[in-house]
């Protein structure tokens, strides 16, 4: 019997309730244990939604919040891939795509195809949309490594450099977010969480 479009919904949101399971590098602010990829992506949506005045260009904040909802997705399969793991960002896109493509073909083909187009759009960091998204995608880590007393860079031995490296394009999204970024680091190797 072939699935309606409301079974195919359904089967769907199952699915992607494993994204509950996909444990980050960085702890919550206020407990001891890992975030998840779906308290992440909710985290970036109210971050989107209450700093949008601070994005360098007009942003349609409903395209940017479905965009983070979808962003991490991907990492049901592909699982998540660490900032500052060199290897595992070589063949990062491709696990990714693959995971896209079963999770999001999962559903109608319109909704696969919205769906896919956000998740392309994130990646490819050209629209203002996008730009924005990944700004603050980038952000949250670094205020959660400055709250845990840099837990997860002490513990990767992550350095002031690499992260600088790593978060500059925080700029091409808001460089006010930006400014604020380097401030976060800026205290945290004054403060002993970094080392440069």
């Amino acid at each position: 019997m072939k699935e309606n479009t409301f079974q195919k919904q359904i089967k769907f949101l199952i699915e992607i309730d494993k994204l509950k399971t996909i444990e980050r590098k960085t702890r919550i602010i206020h407990g001891p244990r890992l975030e998840n990829d779906a308290e992440h992506s909710w985290h970036l949506a109210m971050m989107a939604l209450i700093l949008h005045e601070h994005a360098n260009a007009e942003v349609d904040i409903f395209k940017v919040i479905k965009m983070l909802l979808v962003h991490d997705l991907v990492e049901i399969d592909a699982g998540d891939t660490f900032a500052y793991d060199v290897q595992g960002q070589e063949d990062k896109f491709e696990r990714e795509h693959r995971a896209a493509n079963r999770l999001f073909g999962l559903l109608p083909d319109e909704q696969k195809n919205e769906l896919m187009d956000l998740w392309v759009e994130f990646e490819q960091k050209e629209t203002n949309e996008a730009k924005y998204a990944a700004a603050l995608d980038r952000l949250q880590p670094l205020i959660h490594n400055h709250m845990n007393q840099g837990d997860t860079w002490r513990k990767y031995g992550i350095t002031s450099k690499q992260i600088l490296n790593r978060n500059s394009e925080i700029a091409n999204g808001s460089e006010e977010l930006w400014n604020y970024a380097q401030e976060i680091i800026q205290k945290s190797l004054d403060e002993g969480m970094l080392s440069e």
